[in-house]
């Protein structure tokens, strides 16, 4: 199966994200953790590419490219920002970084899916989840 789906950057827009992955679980028959793993990290990494990659500039779009076999989900998540180092994101599990109501994104991406990816300055992720 391969999907696609292009919004603008704006935060209303995550519905349309939602429903995407409800027709795709449907369609493939996903049991209810990985449907959960799947739509909690789409969402964060499509979260990111709005508010981070795109500054929530509504001009500028989010790719979200589904690509799938009898192995695995390819979700790749495409923004159109500069990017960002993701080595110097810090953990928010460390102390100094508990208390804070943001940062948990990446943290929660590579926690859920199998794999997670950054391409072209992090402005492109991947994530794979195996069956």
């Amino acid at each position: 199966m391969n999907k696609e789906l292009v919004i603008k950057s704006k935060l209303e827009n995550m519905s349309l994200v939602e429903n995407f992955i409800d027709e795709v679980s449907v369609c493939l028959s996903i049991v209810s953790d990985l449907y959960g793993n799947l739509l909690i990290s789409t969402i964060e990494a499509v979260t990111n590419a709005i508010v981070h990659g795109n500054n929530s500039d509504p001009e500028k779009l989010v790719h979200i490219d589904l690509v799938s076999d009898d192995k695995k989900i390819d979700v790749t998540i495409t923004d159109e920002g500069q990017g960002f180092d993701v080595n110097i994101v810090p953990d928010p599990t460390k102390p100094d970084y508990i208390e804070k109501p943001n940062g948990r994104g990446i943290f929660l991406m590579k926690n859920l899916a199998d794999d997670v990816k950054f391409d072209k300055n992090g402005s492109v992720v991947t994530l794979t989840f195996n069956f």
